[in-house]
């Protein structure tokens, strides 16, 4: 029997390693780009008739010279990178979005939508998830407000996670519902299956694509309705983006404590606008839809993006404003 090398010899852990012979088929060349540590997005994109590959290493995007693609390969590397993920994409249905792997989110767009030709954007994970406590550790916020988090998790707080493109909104979400109680149950629903939970016993469901016939699409709206028949204690909705805001505040609000969603937001002063705002696809007016959220939401925690990584920009409740109307005031621990 041979000794196990020693913990800092050992290579670090690969994304790659996960990817099925079709993914890693599809990617040809950029295979090895995704094992960088430092890598955060690969984009790749049609201008002028050729293909460009950009990199976002750190939070800098650079442009990857000496690479060169015509139009056509870069299509196939739209089509079959979906295929591989189980959804396709066609003049049809021209926007797809994919899991591939452990995590590793794929986003292809093709012509006429993508004017100049196909474009396809690869975000990957961090290589091993961050604790809770190593974000802290990292800069995430200081340690009083990192004990008050703590706190809103152990006291079964709804929490809404907000922040803009790349602002870590999943890897929080994720390293604080792994301080939950390992004896509880986590539903987590995403449309394309990102957060990765440590937690004992999370169970995560994912949305599905209609077939090119036109059936067998399982969304947002539904999973959630099937969670709630699942024995959840806690709900975890990768990201509110559409009409099932009111299915998710419609579930909070019957007992589910403890849950949390993420929302696209860039200031969290707009969050109130932008909750309004989906709830108006539901079908919800601004009074119903403020009622319902100051009940279901006990506390937002909203986030940017950093040159030292993610950091926590503000924390607040929603609140109704001397109108009824959807407000948000900002709070410290």
């Amino acid at each position: 029997m041979t000794a196990d090398p020693a913990p800092a010899l050992r290579a670090p852990p690969a994304r790659t390693g996960g990817l099925g012979i079709a993914a890693k088929r599809a990617l040809g060349g950029l295979l090895p780009l995704l094992d960088d540590p430092e890598l955060r997005d690969v984009l790749v994109q049609v201008r002028g008739g050729r293909g460009q590959l950009w990199v976002d290493r750190s939070g800098r995007l650079e442009a990857v010279t000496g690479w060169h693609a015509d139009a056509a390969a870069v299509g196939r590397l739209a089509t079959e990178l979906i295929a591989a993920g189980g959804r396709h994409i066609d003049e049809l249905n021209p926007c797809a979005d994919v899991r591939l792997g452990d995590g590793i989110r794929v986003h292809a767009v093709l012509p006429p939508v993508a004017v100049e030709g196909a474009a396809v954007s690869i975000r990957v994970p961090r290589i091993g998830p961050l604790s809770f406590d190593a974000l802290v550790r990292r800069g995430l916020c200081d340690p009083v407000m990192g004990a008050a988090l703590r706190d809103a998790v152990a006291a079964r707080r709804n929490l809404l996670v907000t922040g803009g493109t790349g602002s870590g909104k999943t890897a929080v979400l994720a390293a604080l519902m792994d301080l939950a109680d390992p004896r509880e149950r986590i539903l987590v629903i995403e449309d394309v299956a990102e957060l990765r939970l440590r937690h004992p016993h999370a169970l995560s469901l994912e949305t599905r694509q209609s077939s090119a016939e036109g059936v067998g699409e399982v969304t947002l709206d539904r999973l959630l309705r099937e969670a709630l028949r699942m024995r959840p204690d806690r709900i975890v909705l990768g990201e509110c983006r559409g009409a099932e805001v009111a299915t998710l505040l419609s579930a909070l609000n019957t007992g589910h404590d403890g849950s949390a969603g993420t929302l696209h937001a860039s200031r969290i002063t707009h969050v109130p606008a932008r909750l309004e705002a989906l709830g108006a696809l539901a079908g919800l007016e601004p009074r119903a839809l403020a009622r319902q959220a100051v009940s279901a939401l006990h506390g937002v925690i909203h986030l940017e993006r950093a040159r030292t990584g993610h950091r926590v920009a503000g924390v607040g409740k929603l609140v109704l404003d001397g109108a009824g109307l959807l407000g948000i005031e900002e709070v410290r621990p």
